[in-house]
């Protein structure tokens, strides 16, 4: 009787043993291998330009990428243009949407340039930059960082001195081009060299 009391209580006693085990891994596991926010998310924010500039109605693309989970239509970034709503599409396994004209139109993606003579330091601009892109103290000229600018174009229309145009449009492997060599450069065999391509605007 004893014996079959002790048997009991060893088996009780194992098996609460390889419990905690397994417990203590499976809380280990999902704190070690937690995902963190929603993956999916995630990805759509990948495709998203990244320009934080608020035509989509939201203020970053983290937000919009999260709209765009709870139901939000694909076609309001003006920035990404019809690549990106076909990219998202895509994504998405969804149909492919023409971009939503209440949220502007697509345009290739500028850089912010300040006429430093005409900087008075007030730092608007600087409160409105999304990504930290212009630096500079107050009463003191500012500058733009060109390899941080988005191309939001939010930063211009705070100047109180129209100091900040958008010249020129960032020079990338869909929009570069190349200059029609001349005879003198094809006898002197000189490669033609690659220029950014102007704005219309």
């Amino acid at each position: 009787m004893i014996e079959a009391l002790l048997d009991i209580l060893f088996a009780t006693t194992l098996i609460t043993l390889f419990a905690a085990v397994c417990g203590a891994l499976l809380g280990y596991a999902s704190v070690k291998y937690r995902v963190s926010g929603n993956p999916i998310v995630d990805q759509i924010n990948q495709v998203l330009p990244q320009t934080q500039c608020g035509q989509c109605g939201y203020p970053g693309c983290k937000p919009y990428a999260n709209a765009i989970v709870e139901g939000e239509a694909i076609n309001r970034c003006p920035p990404g243009g019809e690549a990106g709503i076909k990219a998202l599409a895509e994504l998405l396994e969804v149909d492919v949407l023409t971009l939503d004209e209440n949220c502007g139109e697509e345009s290739l993606t500028q850089v912010a340039v300040i006429v430093e003579k005409d900087c008075i330091g007030c730092t608007k601009c600087i409160q409105v930059c999304p990504v930290d892109a212009i630096v500079g103290a107050a009463k003191l000229m500012h500058t733009v960082i060109e390899s941080e600018c988005t191309g939001c174009d939010l930063c211009a229309p705070v100047c109180p001195v129209d100091c900040i145009e958008m010249p020129y449009v960032r020079t990338t492997f869909n929009n570069w081009t190349r200059v029609k060599p001349s005879n003198s450069t094809i006898a002197l065999g000189q490669e033609p060299q690659l220029i950014p391509v102007k704005s219309l605007n």
